[in-house]
């Protein structure tokens, strides 16, 4: 379809707004659900009560905005029963005493294991339902969060991960908590409290000044969702998920063009916000054989003054909420939105929302992807430690001596989009005795930063995702060490950037990857490939079922023609100088 290139005569009416389409047609039953759910509570309040082992479709997509998944393990034959619970703590930021009640709350009601998601949160997996208030309770009462960790909502807002006390870093952190209590449901933070701590209104999360300004300004009347105790959202919430991230100019940890949307924080001399240029309209999530679903890129919308950022991101949200295709799911985030209707038509609706000034972006540096490995100072006298955590999956020796070093030092933990775990706050004389503690586990000096293993990331997949279609997680390691056993075999040093995942959606990002490896059938893989370094790139799809024992047969000619011909270029680089068709004739398929 051929974008609008004008505001079409509807920009001012909502495309979504009643429960009928456009076209009459009866929207789906998840959008009624949302509605007659009394803000969130229904009829998860109801189920919480009964003694089933697990809870009804109807009761699940409620408990989505409350941060959790029910799953079961697909490698029982029989069903095995247990909640995935997701926290979310914008850029990363687990305080001492919150992660100390995880790692107890893993092992005495989860699997024994945490896991660091690639959008910087702690999942629990293995939950039983009669023990999920408990646990969920023990979060909130520890400094944590899971409230629109998951559902058709704001999800955790993205920062990077590193506590550098200079730069813009800071204005850059305040600003993704700035965000995220901005875009904290009102009334469903009282079915939340309701449901888990008992109504206990002292654990309600408290909004900075800032925000709390913008919340009272009235701004155009559009924003408004016309629902008095839902003003944002409205009582059916957004039509899917909804990503925000915030970085400072040249950092891309964060993935910054896979956001709905990115924000790029400027700073003066002092460190305080002057401003920030916006990008909208990125996202990864697909379905094979659906070309109507796609990965896509955010583009640039422009540059907005400080003080008007907030007011631009709820303006944002607003528009999605009203235009968004409620009527098809696999068509309902705001990239197709985009797509469909053209820049140009988003600019114009825009301003039925936002009453700023929306001017050029500002330069840039040219953006790389960092992964804050090894010992680094935070610049206030203080130092962290970046630990690579192959997958995010903390378990084991690992997992006992996180827990020992954060307790003894009272040190706060900060999660990568990469998967990886960063100690904070370490003080000089601290140093000796925690890398002596981390070598007892392998983890040297020398050895923190691997080839490709640094680079990968993968999702969790079979057994527990309910959606994956063949494995990820459990062979990543395995498929790491084969690729770079075929790099070494060529000579080739530079990292390659592996991402895969068990299924299109997408959730470890490979439509950004060198090697994308996207799960297609039982043992198959989809290869993508071109993305970059910097995380700038889209891959592209070269083949659509690799057979992952083929592996280093099907790469090995096109490798060694990257060594041979263009040894220089980052192996992205390389393959965007081929069409998919050549990049196909280059490897090792015959």
């Amino acid at each position: 379809m051929s974008p609008v290139e004008t505001a079409p005569p509807n920009c001012n009416e909502p495309t979504s707004g009643g429960l009928l389409s456009e076209s009459g047609a009866q929207l789906p039953k998840l959008e009624e659900l949302k509605l007659t759910s009394d803000y969130l509570r229904e009829p998860l309040a109801s189920e919480l009560e009964n003694e089933a082992s697990h809870f009804t479709n109807a009761a699940v997509q409620i408990l989505k905005f409350h941060g959790s998944y029910q799953q079961s393990n697909r490698d029982h034959r029989h069903r095995d029963w247990g909640m995935m619970l997701r926290l979310r703590s914008p850029g990363g930021r687990i305080p001492a005493q919150l992660y100390l009640a995880l790692d107890k709350l893993a092992d005495r009601y989860g699997n024994g294991t945490l896991r660091a998601t690639t959008r910087q949160a702690f999942q629990l997996h293995g939950i039983p339902k009669q023990d999920l208030r408990t646990v969920l309770g023990t979060i909130v009462r520890n400094l944590g969060s899971t409230l629109s960790a998951c559902g058709d909502i704001n999800r955790n807002v993205m920062a990077p991960a590193a506590p550098y006390a200079t730069a813009s870093y800071p204005a850059a952190r305040r600003l993704a908590d700035d965000v995220a209590a901005l875009l904290t449901p009102q009334a469903a933070m009282g079915a939340y409290l309701d449901l888990w701590v008992d109504g206990d209104m002292r654990y309600r999360l408290r909004s900075t000044p800032k925000v709390r300004k913008v919340n009272r300004q009235a701004g155009p009347p559009a924003v408004h969702s016309g629902d008095g105790e839902e003003p944002l959202y409205g009582s059916r919430y957004l039509p899917r998920k909804f990503k925000v991230g915030v970085t400072v100019p040249g950092d891309n940890s964060i993935d910054l063009l896979t956001q709905d949307v990115g924000l790029v924080v400027s700073t003066d001399t002092l460190g305080r916000l002057v401003g920030v240029n916006v990008y909208v309209g990125g996202g990864m999530g697909r379905t094979h054989n659906k070309e109507e679903t796609f990965a896509r890129i955010a583009e640039p919308l422009g540059y907005v003054q400080g003080n008007q950022v907030l007011d631009l991101v709820k303006a944002i949200v607003a528009l999605q909420r009203d235009h968004g295709d409620r009527t098809s799911r696999r068509h309902a985030r705001l990239k197709y939105l985009i797509h469909d209707r053209g820049m140009a038509w988003f600019k114009a609706c825009l301003t039925n929302y936002f009453h700023g000034d929306i001017l050029p972006l500002r330069k840039e540096s040219t953006r790389r992807q960092n992964h804050y490995l090894g010992w680094q100072r935070q610049g206030d006298g203080l130092w962290f430690v970046g630990l690579p955590v192959l997958t995010g999956r903390v378990a084991g020796p690992l997992k006992e001596t996180l827990g020992d070093l954060v307790k003894r030092y009272q040190l706060e933990v900060r999660l990568t989009p990469n998967q990886d775990i960063l100690l904070c706050g370490i003080e000089s004389r601290q140093k000796r005795e925690i890398q002596d503690r981390l070598d007892a586990i392998g983890l040297q000096r020398a050895t923190m930063v691997e080839p490709t293993g640094a680079h990968g990331i993968a999702c969790p997949a079979l057994p527990t995702c309910g959606l994956a279609i063949t494995e990820s997680e459990r062979i990543f390691p395995h498929v790491l060490a084969r690729l770079d056993g075929l790099c070494q075999s060529l000579g080739i040093r530079q990292p390659l950037l592996v991402r895969m995942t068990g299924c299109p959606n997408g959730c470890a990002r490979p439509y950004m990857a060198e090697v994308g490896l996207v799960g297609s059938a039982s043992g198959h893989y989809q290869l993508w490939l071109g993305g970059t370094p910097g995380l700038t790139t889209l891959a592209r799809p070269v083949l659509n079922r690799l057979p992952l024992a083929d592996l280093e047969t099907v790469l090995h000619p096109l490798l060694s023609h990257w060594v041979q011909t263009a040894p220089k270029q980052s192996f992205g680089d390389f393959c965007q100088n081929y069409t998919p068709e050549q990049l196909g004739d280059l490897l090792g398929t015959s």
